[in-house]
């Protein structure tokens, strides 16, 4: 009979309470180099604040544009890319409905809105299953890929009362999300599903060649399955985590014990999840939507928005 394989766990889990033990207690000035603040060029600033305007509403045409309608059999046809366009807009910069009326009224015709859209037809536009198939081809035309990912979930506050980081109970709403190290999102749910278990959905949907989640995450199925679709997993280990298991999982922590200075620097590359999660929020703020369905199209149309001008950064940058 052939002898079982005996794995160093205890000293495994000894260098898992010891790394811990480091980050809970070392300073975060012993972590990290004071920097000098760095001086702001307004007037490039402004500048690139008014292109990226004028490249947003160009983007939102043209990729409204392309995209196919949803066949409708039955009942009178409905204008989803004007829906979609009108939607778009007023995540773009904030508006209300009516608002959102009002600068259709002065602009359309830059956006190929010809027709007057009031405040009730954009409200309606939310709820429109037409202007989610659209924005759905949008997002999967804009998520361009560096194979390097990493995932995770945030609570979405519905109200400036609510803040989900004092207050794990304040909101029902929750984002589980997976970027690459660039922060444009690969994938994401809204639905409100457990993060592990949306985690597990949405590794079939995304391409890349390591993934990179925090202990909240630390599941075997899970790490099974992020090797499975051919990603190297990063998944960080608990205290009462043992080697045996699996061959993805044991490869994993037996990486982390013979090397664990590479190991984390790959899995804190996790960060760049957390940074676009507190970009997201601050940038587009709360969710102001009630309904289930017009929340799910106001998150999409946010993170399409997200992913444009990352994409558009990084472009200018090569």
């Amino acid at each position: 009979m052939e002898r079982k394989k005996r794995y160093p766990n205890k000293q495994f889990r000894k260098l898992v309470a010891l790394i811990n033990e480091e980050r809970e207690e070392k300073p975060k000035e012993r972590i990290y180099e004071p920097r000098e603040p760095k001086k702001v060029d307004w007037i490039a600033y402004n500048l690139s604040q008014i292109n990226n305007i004028k490249e947003s509403l160009k983007f939102i045409r043209k990729e409204v544009e392309r995209c196919n309608d949803l066949p409708r059999k039955v009942g009178k046809p409905i204008d989803g890319k004007l829906y979609s366009k009108a939607v778009l807009v007023c995540e773009l910069f904030g508006l209300t409905e009516r608002n959102g009326q009002g600068f259709i009224e002065l602009f359309g015709d830059s956006l190929g809105i010809f027709e007057k859209l009031d405040d009730r037809t954009i409200g309606n536009a939310y709820e429109k299953i037409e202007v989610a198939f659209i924005l759905k081809q949008i997002f999967d035309r804009n998520k361009d890929s560096n194979g390097d990912l990493m995932g995770d979930g945030t609570g979405l506050e519905t109200s400036r009362k609510q803040n989900y980081g004092l207050n794990m109970m304040s909101t029902k709403e929750f984002l589980t999300s997976i970027v690459d190290s660039r922060e444009i999102v690969q994938a994401f749910d809204f639905s409100g599903e457990d993060e592990k278990d949306a985690m597990l959905d949405l590794i079939e949907q995304v391409n890349g060649e390591k993934l990179k989640l925090d202990a909240g995450f630390n599941c075997r199925e899970l790490v099974k399955k992020i090797a499975e679709v051919g990603m190297l997993p990063f998944v960080y280990p608990i205290k009462s985590n043992k080697i045996n298991g699996a061959e993805a999982w044991r490869e994993m922590y037996l990486e982390f014990f013979t090397d664990v200075i590479f190991w984390l620097q790959e899995y804190y590359m996790r960060v760049h999840c957390e940074s676009f999660h507190s970009a997201f929020k601050r940038v587009f703020g709360i969710i102001r939507k009630t309904r289930p369905h017009s929340k799910f199209v106001q998150v999409t149309a946010r993170i399409i928005l997200h992913n444009r001008a990352r994409l558009s950064y990084f472009k200018k940058m090569k």
